[in-house]
């Protein structure tokens, strides 16, 4: 079952932000916050909130913090309300962009996305412009150890109910359907695997080169201001990014 690394494409981006931690912790706070809110602070009985729980730790994120972004969106704690909203537009060569929104300012959420997209050589679309060019799915990446038996871990994911499994050079790529991700991940973490990533993400359905220097910068520059605010939870795109770039 092996074909396009879905995540590849995007991986050294997913690194890069990572690595601002403190940025990151703010933003996974409020995506806790958010899941708490909409379906109760037990995560046995919130699968949005078990998945943003899961990722703050992956993220090295403090339990403390954790229980308190919990409590917050459960209303035990004095917090902000945040809103969920979603942009979507296209960036230099015509690569799709769909940025995924946690705020508690919409006007200044969406001043800041469009003023990103213009000074980029970009432009925001209506909703719906480039969210068809994608699919939501299930995405687990285990990374790639001796210990790990490659056939084993496939037929115990698709048994789990995975759509797709990608064997890399550096780890293991595991795709299912939305509903289906909480399944397949509860039976591989059972099964003494560990998740380096464990989300629920946009996969393009095709891949946009560009072949301008400029196009190049200003796609990078685009990620980067939108990873880089507050507001911005994630960012999917369809560029097609040069091996020299990863």
């Amino acid at each position: 079952m092996a074909g396009h690394s879905k995540w590849a494409n995007i991986k050294h981006r997913k690194g890069k932000q990572d690595a601002k931690r403190a940025k990151m912790f703010t933003k996974l706070a409020r995506c806790i916050m958010v899941a708490a809110r909409e379906g109760g602070s037990d995560p046995e009985y919130n699968s949005a909130l078990k998945s943003a729980i899961e990722k703050a730790k992956a993220a090295n994120m403090p339990n403390d913090n954790i229980e308190r972004a919990i409590k917050k969106g459960a209303g035990e704690l004095d917090g902000v309300n945040y809103e969920e909203i979603t942009y979507e537009g296209y960036g230099p060569g015509g690569v799709a962009v769909f940025v995924e929104v946690l705020t508690d300012n919409r006007n200044r959420a969406a001043a800041d996305v469009r003023h990103y997209f213009t000074k980029c050589g970009g432009n925001l679309g209506a909703n719906g412009c480039v969210s068809w060019m994608f699919d939501k799915k299930g995405v687990l990446i285990i990374d790639r150890t001796d210990e790990i038996d490659e056939e084993e871990l496939m037929v115990q994911a698709i048994d789990a109910g995975a759509e797709d499994f990608n064997s890399e050079e550096e780890y293991f790529e595991i795709t299912t359907a939305p509903d289906d991700f909480a399944n397949v991940r509860d039976v591989l973490k059972q099964a003494g695997y560990t998740f380096s990533t464990a989300e629920i993400s946009y996969i393009p359905q095709n891949y946009q080169k560009l072949e301008s220097e400029d196009d190049i910068k200003n796609m990078n520059k685009l990620i980067d201001l939108l990873e880089d605010n507050d507001d911005v939870q994630n960012v999917y795109h369809n560029w097609d990014i040069p091996e020299d770039l990863e």
